[in-house]
């Protein structure tokens, strides 16, 4: 096939997209597919690794898939070497497994803390961990992180803690692993439309309004945008960028108020 895109062109290479069946992960494993590129998905459900293998292979690209929960070594290793077995050495790897619910700080529990921490941080910690034993060198690595990883926000305190460590990795390992010719950038996606995420944080269509009215280009992205820009990220063109944490955003990371979400979260009974 010829790649759909005017500036990646897959055919040859093999790309690895870590929570690649659901959102703005999907967007992007089904925009390398139509790139020409050869695509593997994980997440924790089978079904939903079935549906996207299904609907990359209809895009005339190789696919496969399996079911692993990133929080799990063990597993996301079988994936990776899972994934090498079939189409050789990765060149691009996509880390997006991500966990989020808005909830005041008083009100998170221990378990519902470690939970986002362990699926964003130490689950980008495992996936990185299996890309170094595979990636092409040169190779390429994009997390995709959040606004929340550099602008506190009312209501996401466990979720601005694990993604400040996500860029941090980032950054990091831009450092180690840069000799060896490994770049890796954080991908920071704003509002999303048709997203899970985005709908968590904006219930009611009043506190979509009032979300996408602070945000400078006054509407959410598109999958396609998020996927656009992991495409230029993974081609040639971005060959001297790494360690980079990009915002695709629309502008929302400059203006939204930090106390957006508190309309949306319940607060403490008054007697406290």
């Amino acid at each position: 096939m010829s790649p759909d895109s005017p500036f990646y062109d897959g055919r040859g290479k093999t790309v690895l997209v870590a929570g690649g069946t659901s959102g703005i992960n999907r967007g992007i494993a089904l925009a390398f597919a139509a790139a020409g590129a050869n695509v593997y998905v994980f997440s924790r459900s089978a079904e939903k690794v079935s549906d996207t293998v299904a609907e990359l292979a209809s895009l005339g690209t190789q696919s496969a898939g399996t079911a692993a929960d990133v929080r799990n070594a063990a597993e996301v290793s079988a994936a990776f070497d899972d994934c090498a077995a079939q189409f050789g050495p990765i060149d691009v790897v996509v880390s997006g497994a991500a966990g989020n619910f808005p909830a005041r700080a008083e009100a998170i529990s221990s378990n519902g803390f470690r939970a986002v921490l362990e699926i964003d941080v130490l689950g980008t910690h495992h996936v990185m961990l299996a890309s170094y034993r595979h990636l092409r060198r040169p190779g390429v690595i994009l997390n995709i992180t959040a606004a929340a990883s550099h602008r506190p926000m009312v209501g996401q305190a466990h979720v601005c803690a694990a993604k400040a460590g996500v860029d941090q990795i980032t950054r990091t390992l831009a450092l180690d692993w840069g000799p060896e010719g490994i770049r890796i950038n954080s991908v920071l996606p704003g509002p999303i439309e048709d997203t899970e995420g985005f709908r968590r944080l904006a219930p009611t269509p009043q506190i979509k309004a009032e979300r996408l009215s602070t945000v400078p280009l006054r509407r959410a992205a598109t999958r396609a945008e998020v996927a656009d820009t992991c495409l230029f990220l993974a081609s040639d063109r971005a060959r001297y960028i790494t360690g980079a944490v990009i915002p695709v955003d629309g502008g929302a990371s400059l203006s939204v108020p930090a106390d957006l979400l508190a309309s949306a979260i319940a607060k403490p009974p008054a007697d406290r």
